[in-house]
């Protein structure tokens, strides 16, 4: 009997339900809400579709409301909107709406609706002065408009990426051959010194930005030259190659204080928006390849690649350089020489800060190694003197020098330096390691009891394990040091190893002189 009224009622409410006509609206009066009153696109370089980003229009009213136009302001504007899952009229007759203008949009009483906003402009299409492109969304009523502005800023660019044939193939980037001797090819390109549009591409000026889609090829006997003040930003899965018989100089100075990256070369993803400032992963790497020559790198920051920088059986000299928010390797050598090595600031990545592999030549000092990356397998500094193969096998070279001095070696793990050599003693592990402050503690795992480990376990030459570094905020990739007297790396140095300027250009005034890449400096207010 239960059943059968819970039937009887269920089909009369369906009865209702289908005698129910349509909601009645009234024109928009003018007094809609939204969510804010300007809405900033975050900045974008010049012909390079935005994100997307949100308006949340109300209606508060009792009413259900019909709004009889929706537009941009601009008659062509370089904006688009998507009102709940509309693109609007068809204005150029493609068959799709143009996100342009809607009309008749109704929105019921005390309800909202989200408006999707994009846009793709050109540099002239923005304000000489400031750059700024604006419109504004146009909101109209029987008591006149209601308007919210758009503003976004455009920033030219120099724009490298693989050209096409008169066939219409795409350029391509040669690496070699492989065993079966067939070519290995990526998607990238070589730089051109004649460049019809871009001029000469083997010097990046600092006139305005470079944005590179695809790896960009140095090839033999070529320099690529970076000057003061340079920003490129790379694309997803796009990177410099330097090829054998190739040369990278970034040419970084030093920046004043009020404007720390005036002079600073910078790399990072060409995502611009805030939500992408610190993403790891954004682009590729910074490839070395062996046999490239002379490279050198000054005062550089890199930022959110998958591997920072990728240096093959070549000699790199690096200075006053940062990475941070590397996938895999902040730097990644394999047999690398590294003699030359100052000033170096290199935290958060997915594996290791630096891993040097296949043994090598390495000197480091006055560095900073650190690695919070969010995992239980990091380490901030991995040496090895070999390196495992797919197929199981090992591929080992010669560690003839391995020198961290004054250094700062540091992890969010109990391990921050991991010395991994091959069973094989003919082959040479050779390292050096003074007055460094280290994250050991080798306590319950693998590494207890090792004596390889009883430099620092027993705190010899001058090294110091585990005490706290005293980092600004080393999640935030602020690794300067406080002139807290309690902390690690306040003035525990070595005047035998100094290196008098640090990766700022400032003097290191104090004896003994503190570890890693900053002079101490108070906290931050």
């Amino acid at each position: 009997m239960r059943n059968i009224i819970c039937l009887l009622l269920i089909g009369f409410m369906i009865s209702l339900s289908s005698c129910r006509k349509d909601f009645e609206t009234v024109p928009s009066s003018g007094n809609l809400g939204f969510s804010k009153d300007t809405v900033y696109l975050d900045t974008v370089f010049t012909n390079i579709g935005s994100s997307t980003y949100t308006l949340k229009v109300y209606n508060r009213s009792n009413d259900d409301i019909k709004i009889p136009k929706i537009r941009l302001a601009k008659a062509n504007s370089k904006y688009r909107m998507m009102i709940d899952g509309m693109t609007g009229v068809d204005e150029d007759n493609n068959g799709v709406g143009d996100g342009r203008i809607f009309n008749n949009v109704e929105l019921l009483a005390k309800d909202s609706m989200y408006v999707f906003i994009e846009t793709t402009a050109n540099i002239a299409d923005a304000n000489p002065t400031d750059f700024l492109y604006t419109d504004d969304i146009v909101f109209d009523s029987s008591n006149g408009p209601q308007k919210v502005n758009l503003v976004t800023l455009i920033r030219d660019a120099y724009f490298l990426f693989p050209k096409r044939d008169v066939n219409g193939i795409k350029e391509n980037l040669l690496l070699g051959t492989d065993q079966n001797g067939d070519e290995v090819r990526i998607n990238g390109f070589e730089l051109d010194e004649n460049d019809p549009v871009n001029g000469n591409e083997y010097i990046f000026n600092n006139t305005k930005p470079y944005v590179v889609y695809g790896y960009a090829g140095v090839p033999a006997g070529k320099t690529l030259k970076i000057d003061p003040g340079a920003k490129v930003y790379f694309h997803a899965e796009s990177g410099i190659v330097v090829q054998p018989g190739a040369t990278l100089i970034v040419d970084g100075g030093v920046s004043p204080t009020s404007n720390p990256l005036l002079n600073e070369v910078t790399f990072e993803g060409d995502r611009l928006e805030p939500l992408y400032e610190d993403v790891p992963g954004q682009w590729g790497t910074i490839w070395l390849r062996e046999g490239s020559i002379n490279n050198s790198i000054n005062h550089l920051t890199l930022k959110n690649a998958t591997v920072g920088l990728l240096v093959e059986n070549c000699v790199l000299n690096l200075q006053n350089s940062q990475i941070y928010n590397s996938a895999n390797y902040g730097i990644l050598a394999r047999a690398a020489t590294m003699n030359n090595c100052e000033n170096l600031v290199v935290n958060l990545a997915g594996q290791a800060a630096l891993a040097c592999t296949i043994g090598g030549s390495y000197q480091f000092k006055h560095c900073t190694f650190n690695n919070n990356w969010l995992s239980s397998n990091q380490v901030a500094v991995l040496m090895s003197n070999y390196e495992e193969q797919p197929d199981g096998t090992n591929i080992s070279g010669a560690l003839t020098q391995a020198n961290f001095y004054n250094c700062i070696i540091y992890s969010s793990n109990n391990i921050g330096l991991f010395l991994d050599k091959i069973n094989d003693d003919a082959i040479p592990y050779l390292f050096d390691v003074k007055y460094c402050l280290i994250k050991f503690r080798d306590s319950g795992t693998s590494l207890a009891g090792k004596p390889i480990y009883n430099f620092i376990r027993n705190q010899l030459d001058g090294n110091i394990k585990n005490k706290d570094p005293r980092f600004f905020n080393a999640n935030l990739n602020q690794l300067n040091i406080s002139d807290d007297p309690e902390g690690g790396a306040f003035q525990k140095g070595s005047l035998t190893y100094l290196v008098l300027l640090d990766v700022l250009g400032l003097p290191r005034t104090s004896n003994p002189p503190d570890m890693g890449a900053y002079q101490s400096a108070p906290f931050p207010e």
